[in-house]
């Protein structure tokens, strides 16, 4: 893949090579991520950071990933604060809003849509997440981060074993990371989920037709004992109703207790976050806030990493960058954190 004016908009797009170069690229943001340096090598250029559904963590990672490399961000958040509101097509909203930009960011809530806009996108456009079907950047720092996870214990993403847990019918981030997974080898997958929410067949079958081993259940109990284990949300904006959506919620607790009884002493949780923690949900309990295997921060933290190095290889920075390097002026302890 040539990244350089290329858009990013589904995990097909890459294969084990462009993979470890992202990551080669992602690794040297560690220095501006950590405030130990900046860079102003994208000084003067816009970031569209357009999110046409509710977001947090992921719009405004985006954003930061840009600021850090010294660009500029403008945001449109929410359906009705846009044109689409008025019937303006996407492939219209592109070409008005790529004018704008140097480069877009965009999550839609409708699969596929993210696609439909990039072709009337003059500047290359990045897919944070189309409503069920794909999450690209979320699934590259995802498995940039089980790649870390287990390199501290020596072990490796080949012959790893993750176990999947919660809504993997609904749940893009599990897609997209297990399109990722099915390159590398002998792996094993264990998916828990209700049989309602399981993972879609043709994923399933994509992993098996990889040559890997995979389990599916809907028993939490027993299943766990993992190199990595990825709880995901039940994701209430995809169904008919909250109501159906609360016959799932709290299916799949985890918590220290369960996780002493069942994981590894080294198996690592990990979440795309929000993690539901009302009281009907608690994905993952607080009790495990201190255990030292929960990644679910750092995991957040490795999306900066990740999304630097993506905006830097589209706009073809990515060799240049410590070229437009200044120093620090403001007192920051992110770089000890």
């Amino acid at each position: 893949m040539s990244f350089k004016g290329e858009h990013i908009l589904s995990v097909s797009q890459f294969d084990r090579d462009t993979i470890q170069h992202v990551f080669t690229i992602a690794r040297k943001m560690q220095p501006y991520a950590s405030r130990q340096k900046r860079t102003k090598v994208l000084e003067g250029a816009i970031l569209g950071n357009l999110f046409f559904e509710p977001s947090t963590r992921t719009r405004v990672s985006f954003g930061c990933a840009f600021n850090l490399l010294g660009g500029e961000v403008r945001e449109t958040t929410g359906m009705e604060s846009s044109a689409l509101s008025k019937g303006e097509s996407l492939f219209d909203t592109a070409r008005v809003i790529s004018s704008y930009s140097d480069v877009i960011a965009m999550r839609h809530p409708q699969a596929g849509s993210v696609a439909e806009f990039a072709l009337g996108s003059r500047v290359p456009v990045l897919n944070g997440g189309d409503g069920a079907n794909e999450h690209p950047t979320q699934a590259l720092l995802d498995l940039f981060t089980i790649e870390r996870e287990l390199a501290s214990s020596g072990q490796s993403i080949d012959g790893m074993h993750i176990a999947m847990v919660g809504d993997l019918k609904f749940g893009r981030t599990v897609h997209s990371l297990s399109k990722l997974l099915k390159l590398y080898k002998n792996l094993r997958f264990t998916l828990i989920a209700p049989k309602e929410l399981a993972m879609p067949d043709e994923i399933v079958s994509a992993i098996e037709n990889a040559s890997h081993q995979v389990t599916v259940t809907d028993v939490l109990e027993g299943n766990l004992n993992a190199d990595i284990v990825y709880q995901t949300r039940i994701q209430e904006e995809r169904f008919p109703s909250k109501a159906e959506a609360n016959l799932y919620r709290g299916k799949f607790r985890l918590n220290q207790e369960i996780y002493t009884r069942y994981c590894k002493s080294n198996t690592v949780i990990m979440h795309p976050l929000p993690r539901d923690s009302r009281v009907e949900a608690n994905e993952l309990d607080n009790d495990l806030n201190l255990n030292p295997n929960l990644a679910i921060f750092r995991q957040a933290d490795n999306g900066i990493l990740v999304r630097m190095a993506l905006f830097a290889l589209t706009l073809g920075v990515d060799d240049i960058i410590s070229n437009y390097e200044c120093a620090v002026p403001w007192y920051s302890n992110k770089h000890s954190g």
